[in-house]
């Protein structure tokens, strides 16, 4: 019972972090969600793609039952770099329509295999694995890198919001602009004071009797 009850609780909870990684690209220009916003070039449509590849790896070759269409081998060096963006040969329809293939594919292995299912990771240091290992470990991987969308769609737009049905009302621009500079204070005062310089370490105020 509870190795049923724990299988459904992880893909229920896949199934929702999924979408919130396609609701971050709701409403953004072709440029906004291509253009790399990190120093090492993270970008929306890329952390996507990326997935969509991690999710065909993990619930197909992993468990012998492939996804049905080419995916770049794990072991490429090259081809992994290119996971994580999107070229300007590929539309964004191209991406998002792959990602829900996998989705399928992914749910139709999930829904065969008990929990305990064996598999095979060759690149982990302890290969033999269940399918709750890697249930986990992709709902943390896609959990991940929804966190990343919501910063970089902050930085888009403003916009924020743990899902689309409980997406943040958004105050006005002074509203922020006041909040962003009282915490800019804070810190300032706080890298300021003689305890909390670099490198020496941070006193608690004693506790009076």
């Amino acid at each position: 019972m509870i190795d049923d009850f724990a299988k459904q609780y992880l893909h229920s909870d896949l199934r929702d972090i999924r979408e919130v990684m396609l609701w971050k690209l709701d409403g953004l220009s072709e440029y906004d969600i291509r253009r790399p916003l990190t120093l090492t070039g993270t970008n929306l449509l890329g952390l996507v793609k990326h997935l969509s590849i991690t999710e065909a790896r993990y619930f197909g070759d992993i468990f012998d039952r492939p996804f049905p269409e080419p995916m770049p081998r794990w072991d490429d060096a090259d081809a992994g770099d290119a996971a994580m963006w999107a070229t300007e040969h590929e539309t964004r329809e191209e991406i998002i329509d792959r990602y829900r293939r996998v989705w399928e594919h992914s749910d139709a292995t999930i829904a065969a295999l008990a929990i305990d299912s064996p598999g095979h990771v060759p690149w982990w240091p302890r290969p033999n694995v269940k399918l709750f290992n890697i249930l986990v470990h992709v709902l943390t991987e896609t959990s991940r890198h929804a966190g990343h969308a919501d910063i970089l769609r902050e930085q888009l737009d403003g916009s924020t919001g743990f899902m689309a049905k409980y997406a943040d009302a958004q105050p006005d621009t002074a509203y922020w602009e006041a909040r962003r500079a009282t915490i800019e204070r804070a810190a300032t005062a706080a890298a300021t004071k003689p305890d909390h310089a670099p490198g020496r370490p941070h006193r608690p105020a004693p506790i009076e009797a």
